[in-house]
């Protein structure tokens, strides 16, 4: 595997692109606040809102109302929750000096640790398609079966809690 101090993207290192990526990602989540901030619970009927569901929403307001700047932090390690809870913290109006210290502190972890895992995980796999072609198939194929098998899963219980 190579180092990850030498790889580098479109031309820069990679180590660059990630601190790129922090400071945008960080730009986005100040962004989503002051827009759940200015928009206030109309935010909620809009089609995001709408496609989020009011159920979600409550459940993510509960979330933030209890706690607080620590959610912001945690969204960051929910797919989910990530791109939805820091408009819902701006609707809430929690204090925003502790979302811009959680929110950093989110974009000043999860950027790299995602970013240098996945580079792990494409290096790695490169590296045993490279030692057996049949191996890494097998390897992808048993990935692309699991992701299958959780969209199926997600979207039948999904239907499931539509339906109740």
């Amino acid at each position: 595997m190579s180092d990850p101090m030498s790889a580098s993207f479109l031309g820069l290192p990679l180590w660059l692109v990630v601190a790129i990526g922090a400071v945008a990602l960080f730009g986005v989540f100040q962004a989503y606040y002051w827009i759940g901030r200015f928009l206030g619970t109309k935010l909620y009927e809009s089609r995001v809102g709408r496609k989020i569901g009011q159920k979600r929403i409550l459940a993510v307001e509960n979330v933030v109302r209890r706690w607080g700047a620590l959610a912001v932090y945690g969204c960051f390690w929910v797919p989910g929750l990530r791109h939805s809870l820091p408009w819902v913290a701006g609707v809430l109006r929690i204090d925003y000096r502790w979302y811009a210290v959680a929110s950093a502190m989110g974009c000043l972890t999860w950027a790299p640790i995602t970013a240098f895992g996945l580079y792990a995980v494409l290096w790695g796999w490169l590296r045993i398609a490279a030692d057996s072609p049949t191996i890494a198939i097998g390897v992808a194929a048993v990935v692309i079966a699991a992701l299958a098998a959780l969209v199926m899963w997600r979207r039948r219980r999904h239907r499931r809690e539509s339906d109740a």
